[in-house]
């Protein structure tokens, strides 16, 4: 936070004492004087490298020691800023702008804590793949080991989370040849390293005094371009990577997630070989036509369906569905399993992948597309597929439809179908990922949709849709209460920093943790032990929780009014929360009777041959 500084008068104070013991008094402060102006020279370079690197955006958590970096990203004026008072939001703000402009976000913070503050939306950017450049301020090295406030290492703070990681001495005019290619690799190595896109991090070393002017700035590149541009490898599909896919696989499904690749050439592959694809919403896949299967989850919790439905091979594009029920399915012995990595993700959990392409997904299935002459799978094997989905569809629409109120699978169905075409809904881990999954039904031009799904926490989730509101425009987000309250600082300021950003919190108040409703937990624990470890319900009020950070909030209590609440809420500037109470053990009965009912629908006359 930024009352963390309160101890930098004293510190360069330490400084200055520090100094003048090396000389007279003005030789001192003459010495300072270069210095500062170096370290203001080096700012203003990184600054103008990212800006010829094509960067736009910088999230700014306030501070005293990172001044030269602040000031120079406010002198320039080329990059957006945004300010943030806490760095966990900071952090996430940053990861969510950056998975929307698909280029790496600036995020700058002070030293000590502050910079430990970041490590969660590192770890995320590092696992989804997102790329960040972490910039954390840090004291010279004669104050680091003797007891300086807001001092700790912070050289290798975050580990293996960062693709690339430098600690920089304070800066010094003799080294300003290094400053802009080590400002261009940053960026390069964000965005363009062998492992994916990812954070990196800069740890910058600053000495006071801490303002002054840069001076000349060591020149750039004359055709205006960043001193290292390095450009993502085309990763062309060879024909053994057709092959792998296509040779002699009947009965072959396309399991399609988050980072699968043009949804056109999905489908287009899909249609060339005689295959369903099971496309989870985050692929941009989950769209009407000849094969598109969303409801694999319920579908797969059928025995007879799970065992008529059994594949030769599944394909598997981008990240791995959420739903138990999918993954005991490709536990089944006799399936072959190829994983597309072209970033070496190493996405298996399971170990079930027999090949590895490392090759990109959309020109893999395009030559897919292109080169299988005819469909090596009968029509009867996509046929059952379409079949199943469509019965499936029908027993669900019924189970949820017949409902008074609202239930959690019904808002997130809602959600899906009703957001306005161009709108992003950004979903919370924990149950609304899963609901999204399990029941949102195909529909043209859905919405994008996106979720930290790297490591799967809870946290930041507001600060990443407000960073993606930020760059895009509108947002819907889908989160539980539990989420909603462990990120709420993430409001402050959010609406005066970004008055024309539209972000709507969709808040699902169950009154506690719901996912551990459905876990073993529930029913092997006395209640009050369960509570008090996992439901976990808390006495703040939501609502007046999010009125006391200006958010405006409307109710609803029944679908009629959760799309009336839409329709006039997204797309609209400011951030909004329209909120909807639940019982936590009538939902868990919800997902049960539905997942029956599709059961018993899938049973007879239903038959996949």
């Amino acid at each position: 936070m930024a009352g963390r500084e309160s101890m930098d008068g004293y510190a360069a104070g330490t400084e200055g004492g520090a100094q003048a013991a090396r000389g007279t008094e003005g030789g001192a402060q003459a010495a300072r004087d270069t210095e500062g102006g170096a370290q203001a020279a080096f700012a203003a370079t990184l600054v103008d490298e990212w800006v010829r690197a094509g960067l736009s955006d910088a999230v700014i958590a306030p501070g005293s020691r990172s001044t030269p970096l602040a000031l120079a990203l406010a002198e320039d004026g080329r990059m957006r800023l945004h300010i943030r008072l806490d760095e966990r939001a900071a952090g996430f703000l940053a990861l969510g702008l950056s998975r929307a402009t698909e280029r790496a976000t600036v995020v700058v913070t002070t030293s000590g804590t502050a910079s430990a503050e970041l490590h969660p939306a590192v770890a995320e950017a590092d696992l989804a793949g997102v790329p960040m450049v972490v910039c954390t301020a840090d004291r010279p090295p004669e104050l680091q080991g003797v007891g300086a406030p807001q001092t700790m290492v912070q050289t290798g703070l975050y580990g293996s989370a960062v693709r690339w990681a430098v600690a920089v001495a304070v800066p010094e005019r003799g080294q300003d040849g290094m400053w802009r290619s080590l400002a261009a690799r940053a960026v390069a190595e964000a965005g363009a390293g062998p492992s994916g896109p990812g954070p990196v991090h800069l740890n910058l070393a600053f000495r006071a005094p801490l303002v002054a002017r840069p001076g000349p700035l060591p020149p750039g590149r004359p055709d205006g371009r960043p001193w290292h541009h390095v450009s993502r490898p085309v990763l062309t599909a060879t024909p053994a990577d057709v092959a792998a896919v296509a040779d002699g696989h009947e009965r072959g499904v396309l399991l399609v997630g988050a980072g699968a690749g043009d949804p056109a050439a999905v489908h287009a592959a899909a249609a060339a070989l005689g295959w369903p694809v099971l496309a989870d919403p985050r692929s941009g896949a989950r769209t009407p036509g000849p094969g598109t299967v969303a409801a694999a989850d319920a579908i797969l919790r059928s025995p007879h369906a799970r065992d008529q439905l059994r594949p030769d091979v599944v394909v598997h594009l981008g990240e791995r569905w959420a739903s138990r029920a999918v993954a005991d399915w490709l536990r089944q012995p006799g399936i072959r399993h190829v994983l597309v990595d072209p970033d070496w993700r190493w996405r298996d959990p399971d170990r079930l992948a027999a090949t590895v392409l490392r090759t990109d997904p959309t020109a893999l299935c395009r030559a897919v597309a292109e080169a299988v002459p005819e469909p090596p799978a009968g029509p009867e094997w996509r046929t059952a597929w379409v079949s199943a989905e469509a019965t499936a569809q029908a027993a669900m629409a019924d189970a949820l439809d017949g409902r008074a109120g609202l239930t959690e699978p019904r808002v997130a169905r809602t959600l899906f179908d009703a957001l306005p075409t161009g709108a992003t809904l950004v979903v919370g881990s924990s149950m609304p990922v899963r609901d999204l999954e399990w029941f949102a039904a195909p529909r043209h031009r859905p919405p994008a949709v996106l979720a930290n799904r790297g490591v799967n926490g809870i946290d930041g989730t507001i600060a990443t849709a407000l960073g993606v509101a930020a760059a895009r425009r509108p947002v819907a987000v889908l989160l539980g209460d539990l989420t909603f309250l462990h990120d709420a600082g993430a409001l402050l300021g959010a609406a005066e920093a970004s008055p024309d950003v539209s972000c709507t919190l969709v808040v699902v108040d169950n009154h506690g943790g719901g996912i551990f409703s459905f876990l073993p937990q529930a029913s092997h624990l006395p209640e009050d032990t369960f509570e008090l470890l996992f439901g976990t319900p808390q006495a703040a009020d939501v609502c007046a929780v999010a009125a006391a950070y200006g958010v405006g909030v409307v109710r609803a209590a029944d679908e009629g009014e959760l799309r009336s609440a839409l329709k006039e809420r997204v797309g609209s500037p400011g951030v909004s929360m329209i909120h909807l109470r639940t019982d936590r053990a009538a939902n868990v009965a919800v997902h049960d009777q539905t997942h029956r009912t599709v059961a018993r629908a899938l049973e007879e006359p239903w038959t996949p041959r």
